[in-house]
């Protein structure tokens, strides 16, 4: 039995689900969710519990089981809590500009680059350097971060770029500091 699936999901007071076939919809103060659901899992709903189950022993349906239980679970602390990551940006110039729904970055290219927000994702910059990404999909939220990441990934040896709040860069020494000491 899965560690993770066979724990039970609490709704809280201010989360509806609704369970159908192959679909699960979760509504509450912040939005609403929905994912289909694979035939290998079933799912379960009690007063304020869901429980999720496998229908069968083989590799597939174990795979989903606990994944199916963490993305109903997600989903719930999304509609209800939402998701958020935060950006550093470290470098002599970089800074970004929310603009409505786009993000316009200014990391040292010849250009600046804009990033639109797909549907339920709103932009917070602090202080031109710290990007705050907030939404209710944890899937879309961090692969949004991960994309603006990307972008200036930083660097080992100035330690330069775009990184996750609370990262910790490994410093290389550089050519002058290696030869320095020879």
């Amino acid at each position: 039995m899965s560690n993770v699936g066979k724990v039970q999901i609490k709704i809280p007071e201010d989360v509806n689900i609704e369970l159908h076939d192959t679909l699960i919809k979760v509504k509450g103060l912040k939005g609403e969710l929905s994912r289909e659901l694979p035939n290998e899992v079933t799912v379960v709903k009690e007063d304020n519990i869901i429980k999720v189950s496998r229908k069968s022993e083989d590799k597939k349906a174990r795979e989903l089981h606990g994944l199916i239980r963490a993305l109903i679970s997600n989903m719930v602390q999304g509609v209800s809590d939402g998701f958020e990551k935060k950006l550093k940006m470290v470098g002599v110039g970089y800074k970004a500009q929310v603009e409505g729904d786009k993000i316009t970055l200014n990391v040292g290219f010849s250009h600046p680059v804009e990033i639109e927000a797909p549907k339920g994702i709103s932009f917070k910059v602090e202080k031109n350097t710290m990007i705050t990404i907030s939404g209710i999909d944890k899937e879309l939220v961090g692969r949004l971060a991960a994309k603006i990441r990307a972008i200036k990934k930083p660097e080992p040896y100035k330690g330069k770029g775009i990184m996750y709040d609370g990262e910790k860069i490994r410093r290389k020494a550089g050519k002058a500091l290696k030869s320095a000491g020879a």
